[in-house]
């Protein structure tokens, strides 16, 4: 029986050595105080969140400290604009982030590449493409897309 302690206890004792700091930190009292002034607004309850979006906000106050602030006043715009959005907006960005994360790296490459020609439109060509997406059915997007995909491999 003693010989078996020793290696799980080893085993163990690695597994919790490789944690990261985050994972630890489960408690409000158990943050830095930098992560406490960051993630202040969170303090009266925190500890009924959920233990990933305790984590989530973790990473994000430790990405927070590692931002200039010309990072910092983006991210405060673009925190406003979320706050703007009505609960339904929210809930859409949410799910077209979660089939986002469920594509291929090949494919996610596809769709930042293709944002980024999206952004290097001018204004106008972006509503004009934005107005012809919306007046097209379901049946039209996917051919649109599909001749989109077929003429951009060709190129």
């Amino acid at each position: 029986m003693n010989a078996l302690i020793g290696p799980v206890a080893r085993i163990l004792l690695a597994g919790l050595l490789l944690l990261p700091a985050t994972l630890a930190a489960q408690s409000w009292e158990e943050l830095s105080p930098e992560q406490r002034k960051i993630l202040h607004s969170f303090e009266s309850r925190w500890s009924e969140l959920a233990p990933e979006r305790r984590q989530r906000l973790i990473r994000g106050a430790d990405r927070w400290r590692e931002m200039d602030p010309a990072q910092r006043a983006r991210m405060r715009q673009r925190l406003e604009r979320w706050r703007e959005l009505t609960p339904a907006q929210r809930e859409a960005i949410r799910l077209r982030f979660d089939r986002f994360q469920q594509l291929s790296p090949e494919q996610k490459a596809r769709v930042r590449q293709a944002f980024k020609r999206f952004q290097q439109l001018t204004p106008e060509q972006r509503s004009k493409l934005r107005s012809r997406w919306r007046d097209m059915t379901p049946a039209q997007r996917k051919r649109w897309l599909f001749h989109f995909r077929d003429r951009r491999d060709h190129d």
